[in-house]
């Protein structure tokens, strides 16, 4: 029996350090027997009978336990390519790391690589030994192996190579190593015995190579979280016995393929967060074994196949952040298994089928953010075992049930929002079932004060009530369930807020913003040291900002705009290391700008405030700023001389201010600055040609960046602008795809130089209302995005270039008040502007587009015809003008000679 389990050790992977021969076996079987044989003599038969066989079993085991056998070691070539791996990683770390640094961190992972000692008992290195007794190494748990750097430095692919020649490994795992560089195709095709490959969370790059579908043993691989393209081809289907296939977070493009759902194996699919397109294929129907499927966060279009109904032992279908449409299958119902589905964020319509009610395994369900009409299924008040429900921003209609509030599992709560049609019964009575942790009922309904039920939800820490009817104080009971979030913006709350709101040591976001609130901010307001958010903006606050404010270490974002604070002495910014958005805009601070923020300041908004004096050359040591906004003050100064040398400025807002001086040649360091207005000032001097290198007016981004560092919506104040005549404000979320100029109402001076032609990222461009002389650059025909173009107000001459019917946005083109002549320029856009006043007060413009015939369009035969007809007019002119003039002089010539014979006569 022992010499079988030796024999079979290889399959049960028993983890034995003895060599045991048959002649050892019984050699020990025999010195067992000797024992029992010698023992039965002093006692009686009966007896011996008794203990015989338990003392033999024991004796055997003691001996096998104690007698040292010797062990093999691992492969030399084995050991020596762990060597060499492990002599890479350190001289890499040996280059780039400073012992005496305060930051710095020894290398330690591999420390119990001794080359003197067999590699199977290394830290990471486990081993298996094989039907001849030796042992050989396969598995190499080398996650988080290689080390950190305070710099980012580089670690390319390469370093794998020795781990390559051992060819007897069955697992390998060298996740989260932010290895740089393209998968080794080659070498990982040397490794065809692997069973499992975790990949994950690297900066692997490039394409999956082709070697990776030989290795037809593989039953798991993840290679999550990489920089990964291209498309997913057919050769995954040669991976027959995957049961976990990872590929999610990388940029993998295309359709699925037909040959993923003949894995009949796979238990668990994640392609979540690519930029995959097409259908879902009802091939997919086919994986019933599937337990997890994750396609969200793609391009996925259409509408569910109902074959998807087959994958009844699914618990997890992630199908959130895509495009489907249509109605949610009926066969979903079949999924008895269903823990979590997703299907938030496509745009799925009809009425939320009432099969969701009968999944008895749900704990969470999100159909957010689609089309879904018609009430709350009531068949909801079955899933005893929900925990999450989010329903927001839908179509939805009906009156709120309050069965929700009965489901006692229930712990988080998402309904209402944008596009809802949802109602609450203020007169409804209350009383929770359930313990929720989280209450978002946005634009549900509300009104009248804050309903007192929620103070029995002892767990809560977030509530969301904004955009609802509520009126009255903010409620002192609230203030003292130490919830983590609150927001109740968009209302109709009155009254100061009480200090005790500010005790809490909890409260991470408070979102007041639009509300009727007023008075003063308490005093202790720095005492909630938790808080991360703090929008208080479009209230009646007044007064100065508490000095305590600054203790607030965590604070991330602070929006006290449109108010009535005021005051010249601000709080000490500087010490706060998260402070990234800080908007103080539209109140009445005076004296001069502030300069004590942080280092990690992103967003300043200042404007709409009393400011005086010149601009800080300090503000340069806010060397990560973004977004500089100080419109409407009074600041002075050179702009030359003042302007901010800051590499990542991107928005740049010094309108109506008495700003004096040129814009200096050394704006073009500014490489990163997409929107640069500097209107309403008193600026001179020429457009510097360098203003046509700004890169990111070159190359706009036409995406928006889609992310947030917060579980709940946080909308930033909009960017006023001057956009196509009128001062409209830009969203937040939408500034990363807009390039703007405007260098307006100013006494700007000299020609347009052709370099502006560059700027094709530009959506606006309003030079309106300078000196501006010269011609238009026929570059600026290579404007491709530009949407507004205002060049009024000036001394420009010539003609309108023909280039600028290449301008397929155009929509604005003002030229009024210039010194502009020849024809207007058709094609494209430029034959729809036409309305007169973009083109008043020139000397010479014609064309279709003000319905002025050009002299040039008028035809010879016409000429001709003209004249003709002109010089018969003038002859008929002439004869009526000629018969009276004739007849009456003659009657007066006649009438002086009688005249003149009577006088004659007389004398």
């Amino acid at each position: 029996m022992l010499y079988n389990l030796y024999n079979n050790q290889q399959t049960h992977h028993i983890p034995l350090d003895l060599v045991i021969t048959k002649r050892t076996t019984q050699s020990l079987y025999n010195l067992a027997t000797a024992c029992t044989d010698k023992s039965k003599a002093g006692l009686p038969e009966t007896a011996m009978a008794a203990v015989a066989t338990p003392l033999s079993v024991f004796s055997i085991f003691f001996i096998l336990t104690s007698i040292p056998v010797p062990s093999f070691p691992c492969p030399i070539h084995q050991k020596q390519a762990l060597l060499r791996f492990k002599s890479t990683l350190t001289a890499i770390f040996d280059a780039n790391s400073d012992p005496t640094s305060d930051d710095f961190v020894p290398f330690e992972e591999l420390d119990s690589w001794n080359p003197k000692s067999d590699c199977c008992t290394w830290d990471r290195v486990n081993c298996t030994r094989t039907r001849n007794k030796t042992r050989i190494v396969t598995e190499l748990h080398f996650d988080a192996v290689v080390p950190l750097f305070v710099d980012v430095v580089p670690v390319f692919s390469n370093v794998l190579g020795p781990l390559f020649e051992i060819q007897s490994l069955k697992l390998l795992d060298i996740s989260m190593n932010s290895l740089v560089g393209e998968i080794p195709g080659d070498g990982f095709g040397n490794l065809t015995g692997l069973v499992h490959l975790d990949m994950m969370q690297n900066s692997f790059n490039g394409s999956i190579p082709d070697q990776l579908f030989r290795l037809t043993n593989l039953r798991y691989l993840d290679m999550s979280t990489n920089s990964l393209e291209g498309g997913l081809g057919p050769e995954l289907g040669s991976l027959r016995n995957l049961t976990t296939l990872t590929l999610s977070v990388n940029n993998f493009q295309g359709m699925i393929p037909l040959e993923l759902f003949k894995l009949e194996s796979l238990r668990f699919l994640d392609l979540s967060n690519n930029s995959l397109q097409g259908g879902l294929s009802s091939d997919v129907g086919k994986l019933r074994k599937l337990e997890s499927l994750k396609l969200n966060e793609n391009f996925l279009t259409g509408s569910l196949p109902e074959e998807i109904g087959n994958l009844t032992k699914l618990r997890e279908l992630w199908l959130g952040k895509n495009q489907f449409t249509g109605e949610i299958p009926y066969s979903v119902e079949n999924m008895k298994d269903l823990e979590s589905l997703d299907l938030s964020g496509n745009s799925f319509s009809l009425q939320i089928p009432a099969g969701l009610g009968r999944l008895p395994n749900m704990t969470t369900l999100d159909l957010s953010k689609n089309q879904f009409v018609g009430p709350i299924p009531s068949s909801m008040q079955n899933l005893s075992k929900l925990e999450t429900l989010q329903l927001k921003n839908n179509k939805l209609t009906g009156e709120i049930p309050t069965w929700l509030f009965e489901i006692k599992t229930l712990k988080k709560l998402f309904i209402g929002g944008k596009g809802n049609r949802l109602f609450w019964n203020n007169k409804a009575k209350i009383v929770p079932k359930c313990k929720l942790e989280q209450i978002s009922m946005s634009s549900c309904g509300f009104s009248g004060q804050i309903p007192e039920w929620i103070s029995s939800q002892i767990d809560l820490n977030l509530l969301d009530l904004s955009q609802n009817q509520l009126e009255g104080k903010f409620p002192n009971w609230l203030a003292k369930m130490d919830i983590g979030s609150i927001i109740l913006s968009d209302n109709n709350l009155t009254g100061s807020l009480p200090p005790r709101l500010f005790e809490s040591l909890s409260l991470s976001i408070l979102a007041l913003s639009r509300n009727n609130f007023s008075g003063e901010l308490p005093e202790n307001i720095g005492t909630a040291r938790a808080i991360m958010v703090l929008m208080l903006s479009g209230n009646n606050f007044s007064g100065k900002i508490p000095k305590s404010i600054s203790n607030i270490y965590r604070l991330l974002l602070l929006d006290l705009s449109r108010n009535r604070f005021s005051g010249d002495d601000f709080p000490v910014f500087g010490d706060n290391p998260l402070l990234a958005y800080i908007d103080l805009s539209y109140n009445e601070f005076s004296g001069k700008i502030p300069v004590t923020f942080s280092t990690e300041t992103q967003i300043l908004s200042l404007g709409g405030n009393r400011f005086s004096g010149d601009l800080p050359r300090n503000l340069t040591n806010l060397v990560n700023l973004e977004h500089l906004d100080l419109h409407d003050n009074n600041i002075t100064g050179n702009f030359h001389d003042v302007l901010p040398q800051i590499p990542n400025l991107q928005v740049l807002s010094l309108r109506h201010n008495s700003l004096t001086g040129f814009i200096p040649r050394t704006i073009s360091n500014l490489t990163s600055l997409r929107i640069l207005d500097v209107s309403g000032n008193k600026l001179t001097g020429n457009i510097p040609p360098e203003i046509g290198n700004l890169a990111k007016m070159i190359n706009t981004p036409d995406v928006l960046a889609t992310y947030d560092i917060f579980n709940v919506l946080i909308e930033f104040q909009d960017l006023i602008v001057n956009w196509k005549n009128s001062f409209q404000g830009l969203s937040s979320r939408s500034l990363d795809i807009y390039s703007f100029l405007d260098l307006s109402d100013n006494g700007i001076s000299g020609e347009i130089p052709a370099s502006l032609g560059n700027l094709k990222g530009l959506k606006l461009l309003n030079i309106s209302h300078n000196d501006i002389s010269g011609n238009i650059p026929v570059t600026f025909g290579n404007l491709k995005g530009i949407e507004s173009l205002d060049l009024s107000h000036n001394e420009i001459s010539g003609s309108i270039p023909q280039s600028l019917g290449k301008l397929d946005q155009l929509s604005i083109l003002d030229v009024s008040n210039n010194r502009l002549t020849g024809r207007i320029p058709v094609g494209g856009q430029m034959s729809t502007m036409n309305e007169l006043k973009y083109y008043a007060n020139n000397s010479g413009l014609c064309g279709m587009q003000i319905r002025l015939v050009c002299p040039e369009d008028v035809r010879p035969s016409e000429v001709q015809d003209d004249e003709n007809e002109n010089d018969s007019w003038i002859l008929w002119q002439a004869t009526w003008i000629g018969f009276p003039v004739g007849f009456f002089s003659s009657i007066l010539l006649m009438g002086y000679s009688l005249n003149f014979l009577q006088l004659f006569k007389f004398w």
